[in-house]
C-alpha cells in the first residue's frame, strides 16, 4: 500500500485543515469559555462548505466518505479538541453503531437527528466500582418487566451524558449466559426519571462532561433495546474498533500540531547567541518526535487497511492504542520543554493538549490491556506451531 495521501482524497482534506487552522483553531479561546454562537456559527460554515459529517453514510445525510478516505481526513480534523464538533463527526461511532442495529423506529428517533447534529448522543460503560478493564464485572443490570426494561447501576466516564439526548446503556441482561453473552444495549433517554447525573468528572483539571450518572428503577420501553439481546460485547466491540483508529488518526493531528509549534519556536526563540534550532539537544526533539510520529502513522494506516479489508485487526488496533497515546504524550512533552515556562501556560494550546494526551493511556482500554491482549495472540500464533508473518496478516 502507499501511505501517501491518497489523490482522491487530497481537495477534502486540505479543505478540511484550511479550516481547522484558519476557523477551528484562532476560535479555540472562545470555544473553551463556552460560546454557543462561535461553535453554532462555525457548523453553519462547514456546511456550507460542504465539510459536514464527512464520515457518515451518504445514506444517512452524510459525506458517504469510504472509511480508510476519511482516516485520512480524520488526521488533520483531530488537529483540535472541537474538530469533531464543528464538522459534525463527534457522533460518528454512535451513528455507524444504530445504522447497524437500530430498529426502524430507533432510526427515527435518534440516528437521523444524530447525522444533522439536532442532538448529541452519550455512552455508559465503565462503573467506578469496578476495573473497567474487565468488562465482564459490570453491575448495572436491567430486569424485563412486561414491556418495560427496569435498569439499576451506578456508571461513570459517560462522556457527553450532561448535554446528550440519550444514553446506550451496557447492562446485565442474562444471568446464566456466558460472560460475553449476558450483556445487553438499552438505549435511554436521558430525561427518563431516575436517570440522575451526579456530577461532571474534571480529568486532570479539565472540565470535559464526563459524568457521574446513577440509574434507579430506570423504566425504558422493552423496545428501547438496540440489536439483539446478550449482544452487547459483540456491539460494543464494533464501535470501538474502528473508534480507536479514529483516535489515533486525531492524536496524530495533534502531535502535527505540537511538532509545528516546537520547530517554529526553535527558529523563533535565541538562547546564548543562536537560535535553539541550532542546539543538538534541541535537533534530539525534532529526531525522536519525527521518528514517533512517522512510526505511529505508518502502524496506524495499517491497521486501517486491514479494517477497510475485512479483519477485525485485533493485533494492529491494540498496538496503534498503545503506540499511537505514547506517541503523542511524547512530542506534545517536548514541545513544552522548547518552549519552557510559557509551555506549562494557557498561552499556547500544549497545556490542555498535554492533559489530554495522559488520559488517551486509559481511556478505551488501559495499555496495559492491550499491551497483554497483542502479546498473547501473537505468542499464540507460536504455541500452535506457527509464526507471526509481518506484512501478511
Amino acid at each position: 500500500m502507499s501511505f501517501a495521501v491518497p489523490d482522491s482524497v487530497r481537495p477534502v482534506r486540505d479543505a478540511v485543515y484550511q479550516f481547522m487552522t484558519e476557523r477551528v483553531e484562532p476560535a479555540e479561546p472562545a470555544l473553551h469559555a463556552g460560546d454557543v454562537a462561535t461553535l453554532d456559527e462555525l457548523r453553519r460554515e462547514a456546511r456550507k462548505e460542504g465539510l459536514w459529517a464527512l464520515g457518515h453514510p451518504r445514506e444517512l445525510g452524510g459525506g458517504g466518505l469510504p472509511f480508510l478516505d476519511y482516516v485520512y481526513v480524520n488526521e488533520v480534523q483531530g488537529r483540535s479538541e472541537f474538530g469533531q464538533i464543528a464538522l459534525g463527526t463527534y457522533t460518528l461511532q454512535d451513528s455507524l453503531m444504530l445504522h447497524e442495529n437500530a430498529s426502524p423506529e430507533q432510526r427515527e428517533r435518534y440516528l437521523e437527528p444524530l447525522v444533522r447534529g439536532d442532538i448529541s448522543p452519550s455512552f455508559a460503560m465503565t462503573e467506578p466500582e469496578i476495573s473497567s478493564s474487565d468488562p465482564t464485572q459490570i453491575r448495572t443490570a436491567a430486569v424485563l418487566d412486561g414491556d418495560e426494561w427496569v435498569i439499576n447501576g451506578h456508571k461513570w466516564f459517560t462522556t457527553g451524558a450532561s448535554r446528550a439526548a440519550y444514553t446506550t446503556v451496557m447492562c446485565r441482561t442474562e444471568q446464566d449466559a456466558p460472560p460475553h453473552l449476558a450483556f445487553s444495549m438499552i438505549l435511554v433517554p436521558t430525561d427518563t426519571p431516575g436517570y440522575t447525573i451526579v456530577r461532571e468528572t474534571p480529568v486532570l483539571g479539565l472540565d470535559g462532561a464526563h459524568c457521574e450518572v446513577r440509574y434507579e428503577d430506570v423504566r425504558v420501553p422493552a423496545s428501547n433495546l438496540l440489536g439483539e439481546r446478550g449482544h452487547g460485547f459483540v456491539i460494543a466491540q464494533k464501535r470501538l474498533g474502528p473508534g480507536r483508529i479514529f483516535h489515533c488518526m486525531r492524536w496524530l493531528g495533534q502531535a502535527q500540531r505540537a511538532f509545528d509549534l516546537m520547530c517554529r519556536r526553535l527558529h523563533e526563540r535565541t538562547a546564548f547567541g543562536e537560535p535553539l534550532a541550532r542546539k543538538q539537544l534541541m535537533r534530539q526533539h525534532v529526531f525522536d518526535s519525527y521518528t514517533e510520529i512517522q512510526a505511529a502513522r505508518l502502524l496506524t494506516l495499517n491497521a486501517a487497511e486491514a479494517i477497510d479489508a475485512g479483519s477485525e485487526a485485533r493485533v494492529e488496533i491494540g498496538a496503534i492504542k498503545v503506540v499511537g497515546a505514547r506517541m503523542l504524550h511524547n512530542v506534545i512533552d517536548r514541545a513544552i520543554q522548547v518552549y519552557g515556562a510559557a509551555g506549562l501556560t494557557p498561552d499556547t494550546p500544549l497545556d490542555r493538549m498535554y492533559r489530554h494526551a495522559r488520559a488517551g493511556r486509559i481511556y478505551d482500554g488501559p495499555d496495559e490491556v492491550h499491551i497483554d491482549s497483542v502479546g498473547r495472540r501473537v505468542l499464540g500464533a507460536y504455541s500452535a506451531g506457527g509464526n507471526w508473518e509481518f506484512g501478511l496478516r
